[in-house]
């Protein structure tokens, strides 16, 4: 590979050359315009520009007997998609995935609203060009006197849509995300729709790590009404503003909350955090349902 590495870890790995599923190992080699399978004997070249997908987590079902943490992409050659999935170390995993998405759509000019709600409220923020900047967990957005930065870990939704933006309508990657409390909702778009998916995947990767984390949390129903109230508050409150009957109990049903990091201390009082407003939300759908 005569261009710089960025990235470089030894790994096993199915590409098309492989006459069966099994996995070989060899190594794992990402500069900035392809990704490279090594092996004694054969390598495979997948240029960046023809990737159109990737997950990362569980492997597809024909190769679940022989894989555990994985990366699979999904890119076209001669007009046919094909896949490459790649097994690593949990933390080489999570390290190459943030690099590979940081090459193939980083410092990409994108067009933005920011913030296009706060609050459930459309705001009057206008459209401006912006530099696409990812780091572990985030999304910088960066213009000549701002920069808007998302914390992936407070996703709360978000969904692809057709909006006026830039000055015609396009394909748009619409964003809620909790910030201090308060959620704003952002709209970004990008000229490539190819790297508009990819953005999509990316930030739905994040935003899956909070859901599978809230699989874990057994949620009473006073702890939900009191994030609600929360909600209704705001997104933040001094807790004698949630006070329905006694304080102790309230109190008892905060701490409880905390432990389960649905609420933080914030500059206003107590905060919802992002898994506590995916939970308000879910609770909202549920009742308009």
């Amino acid at each position: 590979m005569s261009e710089a590495v960025v990235a470089d870890f030894a790994g096993r790995f199915y590409t098309e050359k492989m006459e069966t599923m099994e996995p070989i190992t060899g190594r794992v080699l990402l500069s900035r315009k392809q990704l490279v399978l090594v092996t004694d004997d054969q390598e495979t070249r997948i240029p960046l520009a023809s990737v159109v997908d990737t997950n990362i987590g569980s492997p597809p079902q024909a190769f679940k007997q022989f894989f555990n943490d994985t990366i699979t992409i999904a890119y076209k050659k001669d007009g046919q998609q094909k896949v490459a999935v790649i097994e690593g170390t949990g933390e080489n995993v999570e390290k190459f995935k943030t690099v590979f998405f940081k090459v193939i759509i980083g410092d990409q000019t994108v067009i933005v609203k920011h913030p296009a709600k706060r609050g459930g409220r459309i705001t009057d923020a206008s459209d401006r060009k912006m530099k696409l900047g990812l780091k572990r967990g985030q999304l910088d957005l960066k213009g000549n006197d701002e920069t808007v930065t998302i914390d992936l870990g407070g996703v709360i939704d978000f969904g692809r849509e057709h909006r006026d933006i830039g000055g015609k309508t396009r394909p748009t990657l619409s964003v809620d995300h909790s910030d201090g409390g308060t959620t704003l909702t952002t709209l970004v778009t990008l000229p490539n729709g190819r790297k508009l998916n990819l953005l999509g995947r990316y930030v739905r990767l994040e935003y899956s790590d909070i859901m599978e984390d809230l699989q874990d949390i057994e949620v009473g129903e006073e702890e939900v009404e009191t994030l609600v109230s929360l909600y209704s508050a705001g997104g933040s409150a001094e807790l004698g503003m949630l006070v329905t009957g006694d304080i102790n109990e309230t109190k008892a049903i905060v701490d409880r909350l905390k432990e389960k990091e649905l609420v933080e201390d914030g500059d206003e009082g107590l905060s919802l955090t992002a898994k506590g407003q995916v939970i308000v939300n879910k609770k909202i759908e549920s009742v308009n349902a």
